[in-house]
């Protein structure tokens, strides 16, 4: 009735060859990408690899691991105090024994579900993350329509390193104006928030 049509079940035979068949791969190629945004730049990208190069699934495991042996030691050569760490509340986040990671390596400034600021889900409009990097990356990374995984993480990775420090201030600034324009409207929507670069 709403002019949704479930192709799942359509098969369109062609008269000159019934015989031959389309294949399609079920699941096609993708990569896995983690980054960490803060006001002065990027850390990252990270991407989640089995031995032979081929993107696998986050899980607990995988991204305990991403902390403990790159993200932790990029901070701590960054020689930085008083990090907040922030991240959505997906499964193999907020795992317990994941959680135990955290707290053990951020001291009681973790911005996550369960974590030592409870963070709501679904609050993408105060997660720089979501309201900036990704979407900006998407506009960088596909622009040249790259044909392969290889292609996609250099562009992935050329993007990245073309963001200058004082974008990512900026948008911190505007993360800071999103969390008082939230606060004002007792936790709704930000209809009016617009992002300026």
């Amino acid at each position: 009735m709403n002019g949704y049509v479930n192709k799942q079940n359509c098969r369109i035979w062609d008269e000159t060859n019934p015989h031959e068949v389309h294949q399609v791969a079920m699941h096609p190629q993708k990569v896995t990408v983690w980054c960490r945004f803060w006001a002065g730049g990027v850390i990252g990208p990270y991407f989640f690899e089995n031995d032979n190069g081929v993107a696998v699934t986050v899980n607990g495991e995988r991204y305990r691991s991403m902390i403990t042996n790159f993200f932790w030691p990029e901070i701590e050569n960054m020689d930085l105090d008083n990090v907040w760490f922030q991240q959505d509340g997906a499964t193999c986040h907020t795992a317990h024994a994941t959680m135990e990671v955290l707290h053990e390596q951020f001291l009681d400034m973790v911005i996550s579900r369960g974590g030592d600021v409870n963070w709501k889900p679904r609050s993408c409009d105060l997660t720089p993350l979501d309201f900036f990097l990704w979407g900006f990356l998407k506009s960088q990374v596909y622009a040249n329509k790259p044909q392969t995984t290889d292609a996609l993480k250099v562009n992935i990775r050329h993007a990245i390193d073309q963001i200058q420090p004082d974008l990512c201030a900026r948008v911190i600034e505007n993360l800071t104006f999103r969390v008082r324009a939230t606060n004002r409207s007792r936790g709704g929507h930000l209809n009016d928030v617009i992002f300026h670069t």
